[in-house]
């Protein structure tokens, strides 16, 4: 008897204070054929608290993907990625670095602090559309995460 074992919904933490954004990317993710469990955030001292599983969060599991952006109140997101990647339960967790900054010295910096990638958000639906599909294609088809807790 072969039981097939039923997909695991994938757990993706967007942070972005822009609900405009957060609407667009929730949308691309409703249209998706792919099992995901979405929780935003909207600040980087937030982020931080969610990932630590503090106060409110503290029955939160863990995401399997981040998608960070850059420009965000009270921490921004390069203050954000250095610390996830600098803790030691946290820095296995992929970050994506999903924002409008296409400063290439936001680039250079982001990757210095070990992002595991860096897309600039396109202006439009159906880009950021194709651009959230690409992102579920390649980290939930071709790669292989890190199991969840």
């Amino acid at each position: 008897m072969n039981i097939e074992e039923k997909p695991r919904a994938i757990k993706i933490l967007l942070v972005d204070d822009n609900p405009g954004d957060v609407r667009l990317i929730m949308e691309a993710l409703k249209k998706s054929k792919k099992l995901s469990n979405l929780s935003v955030v909207r600040d980087g001292v937030e982020v931080m608290a969610f990932l630590r599983r503090e106060g409110k969060y503290a029955s939160t599991s863990r995401p399997d993907l981040i998608l960070l952006d850059l420009k965000m109140p009270k921490k921004d997101g390069k203050e954000v990625l250095a610390e996830i990647k600098n803790d030691p339960d946290l820095k296995r967790i992929p970050v994506v670095v999903l924002t409008t900054s296409n400063d290439p010295r936001d680039i250079f910096e982001s990757y210095n602090l070990h992002a595991n990638c860096y897309i600039t958000k396109p202006i439009g639906l159906n880009q950021l559309r194709a651009v959230v599909k690409s992102i579920e294609d390649f980290w939930f088809t071709v790669v292989e995460l890190p199991p969840g807790d």
